[in-house]
């Protein structure tokens, strides 16, 4: 009953977020967060899938490289949107706007506001991702009905990076802590298989990038969307749904104790 009654709250603050995303700009999150990987998909996905040919062909199972490259770029889409409305949105909320210390004075918990945060960006994670989908479908870069499934991979996605998002801003404190978060998200969106095959790597490597949440959900983008879905697919959905469980049930703790009156 208690769990419930969080959930039917945690809607209060993500219908807050719509009301100001309406009465801004609602479609800057969504151009944001196709602009990028769209950009990567025509120049190395297109471009350079074009001159390495054959080779691109290999790599993709017999489909263009830019099929292969897709669906990763699709992951990350969803990540980056979802993970930056989390660390940025909730971090200059908690520590400048103090949006946070009035709503705990409510019948809100710091369980709801954790929860409500996470669904507000998973929400909007979810759409550049679906989005992001129907472009690559148009393309012609889906090669099975298995895609289907991409939609709630791609809200699974987006949730668990808004979680450990969600996370990461309750222990961030300072501004210049981009610095280390852009450490993490930079390096593991080159090398978690988003433009060449795990294979390419010596194992000890390929066992570390095996483990990155972004890998495990390229993987299960990756499957569906070439219609090679399996026990590694199901292996994704199990790291991800316990990567952002554990990472909001961690998340909510840390608001009890930053907002404690």
């Amino acid at each position: 009953m208690s769990e419930q009654l969080a959930l039917r709250s945690a809607r209060v603050v993500v219908t807050r977020h719509w009301w100001v995303i309406r009465g801004a700009n609602p479609w800057t999150p969504l151009v944001e967060g196709l602009f990028e990987p769209f950009l990567y998909l025509m120049s190395i996905g297109v471009g350079i899938g074009t001159l390495i040919g054959h080779e691109g062909r290999v790599i993709a199972g017999g489909y263009s490289y830019a099929s292969f490259v897709a669906p990763a770029l699709l992951a990350t889409s969803a990540m980056n949107t979802a993970a930056n409305q989390t660390i940025w949105g909730t971090w200059y909320r908690l520590q400048f706007e103090k949006f946070y210390d009035s709503l705990v004075t409510t019948p809100l918990t710091t369980t709801d506001i954790g929860v409500g945060e996470a669904w507000a960006a998973t929400a909007r994670g979810g759409l550049a991702g679906i989005c992001f989908l129907g472009v690559i479908a148009a393309l012609g870069m889906v090669h099975s009905l298995w895609a289907v499934a991409a939609i709630p991979a791609v809200v699974l996605i987006a949730f668990s990076f808004a979680s450990a998002g969600l996370a990461v801003a309750t222990i961030m404190r300072e501004l210049h802590h981009n610095q280390y978060v852009q450490l993490v998200m930079l390096p593991m969106f080159l090398f978690s298989a988003t433009f060449y095959p795990l294979s390419v790597y010596p194992t000890v490597v390929r066992d570390v990038v095996a483990v990155l949440p972004l890998y495990q959900s390229t993987v299960l983008a990756r499957g569906l969307t070439l219609g090679r879905v399996g026990s590694d697919q199901v292996i994704a959905v199990a790291y991800l749904a316990v990567m952002g469980s554990g990472a909001l049930w961690f998340a909510c703790r840390r608001l009890g104790g930053l907002l404690a009156l």
